[in-house]
């Protein structure tokens, strides 16, 4: 038998009258994310595609993967690296990934377990975006957050700054940026930009992994934060053992930092994805990359201390910048909307993200906060540009 005859035999159970009707919203979601419902929206839509919004979650999700990956292995490279163990690529992946596998599913776990409760207490369907949301929230915290911390931080983004505004759609936040908000206010001693985000312990028992005392794990941007040098030029990141860390270590990702942020190559490749299949805006993204570039030039014309001559490139390749500008600021639901809207959003992110990382030494990631604080504005700058149309019209109308 095939999995659609047996969705179609079991449904009856679940509509109204049948004795798991209370559970239809738990079977929707199931049924709509393995097949393409066969009815459309009758109202408030323009256009009706087959591509719905669990279809264009999905390709966020492939899009989101190399970055994964390329997380992972890393997640190993720096443990074996810090204990001085010659580990093999499988050992190097598998340690990683039995790394992360515990925070991916208590994300999905708590986050889908609120989401299904909300839709059954309502009688609604199960909305989808946190498919992208769950798996966005173990990428962007360290590695060595605690899974209860995880838990909490996704319930309380989910709840209040989800579902307190109506669900998918009405949040007027990034919800997996608001998971992490909290636990940086919560909890900063663990989401601090200069604690240790190196995994030393011998949880898997894999190639082993006693604990290294006195481990300095911080990451490039908490490093330069905290230096004392007087001069770029005279200033070096350095791994977690004090190798020197040059430009391709921080492109391709073997720095410490969050499993999702650490490689800009692998952030490219997402990037490429959601541009080829038009799920994220390449305006948004360009124009982020270019206020980031034009305020940090600036700063680096006027600089009189390290941060503010550190050049472009590194803010670009350092930190969730590039995880920001490909995955969060083309958030559909919380960036501007319109065609020009996007270019200013982008563009003020990017010149909020590098004055907070320069002027703000406690806080050299600042990425996070740029964005929520851009999701705030973005209507406003859609309103701005809607209204900026409509007066150009009329002129042309009165002519």
């Amino acid at each position: 038998m095939s999995l659609r005859k047996f969705l179609d035999n079991i449904k009856p159970n679940f509509e109204e009258g049948g004795k798991l009707h209370w559970l239809y919203s738990t079977y929707d979601a199931f049924e709509t994310f393995l097949y393409v419902p066969n009815h459309t929206s009758k109202s408030g839509v323009h256009i009706h595609d087959a591509r719905d919004s669990k279809r264009t979650m999905v390709i966020v999700i492939l899009a989101l993967i190399p970055a994964l990956l390329m997380g992972m292995y890393n997640v190993g490279y720096q443990h074996y690296l810090s204990i001085g163990v010659d580990a093999s690529f499988i050992q190097t992946f598998i340690y990683g990934l039995l790394g992360m596998l515990p925070h991916i599913v208590v994300s999905y776990v708590v986050g889908l377990g609120i989401e299904f409760a909300m839709a059954q207490i309502k009688k609604e369907e199960v909305a989808e975006g946190f498919l992208v949301s769950g798996m966005l929230i173990p990428m962007i915290v360290p590695i060595d957050t605690p899974l209860w911390m995880i838990a909490v931080a996704t319930a309380f983004s989910v709840i209040l700054a989800k579902e307190v505004f109506g669900g998918t759609g009405y949040n007027i936040f990034n919800v997996a940026l608001i998971a992490r908000a909290f636990l940086f206010f919560a909890y900063p001693s663990k989401m601090s930009g200069d604690q240790v985000w190196v995994r030393t312990d011998s949880t898997f028992g894999i190639g082993g992994g006693e604990v290294v005392d006195g481990l300095s794990g911080a990451t490039p941007l908490g490093q330069i934060a905290t230096s004392d040098v007087a001069s770029f030029s005279d200033f070096s990141f350095h791994s977690v053992t004090g190798e020197v860390l040059n430009l391709w270590d921080m492109f391709v990702g073997l720095i410490p930092g969050s499993m999702g942020e650490v490689s800009t190559l692998a952030i490219l490749l997402g990037a490429l994805i959601l541009i080829a299949t038009g799920v994220g805006s390449w305006k948004t993204m360009v124009s982020v990359v270019g206020g980031g570039a034009a305020t940090a030039l600036l700063l680096n014309a006027l600089a009189v201390n390290l941060m503010m001559e550190m050049p472009p490139l590194y803010h670009l390749f350092l930190g969730g910048f590039a995880f920001g500008a490909v995955f969060m600021a083309t958030d559909p639901v919380t960036s501007a909307r319109t065609e020009k809207g996007k270019w200013v959003f982008g563009f003020l992110i990017g010149v909020l993200a590098v004055l907070i990382r320069v002027f703000n030494p406690g806080y050299p990631e600042g990425m996070m906060l740029a964005i929520l604080f851009m999701n705030a504005f973005a209507p406003l700058i859609d309103f701005y540009v809607v209204d900026g149309n409509i007066k150009r019209r009329l002129k042309r109308a009165v002519k």
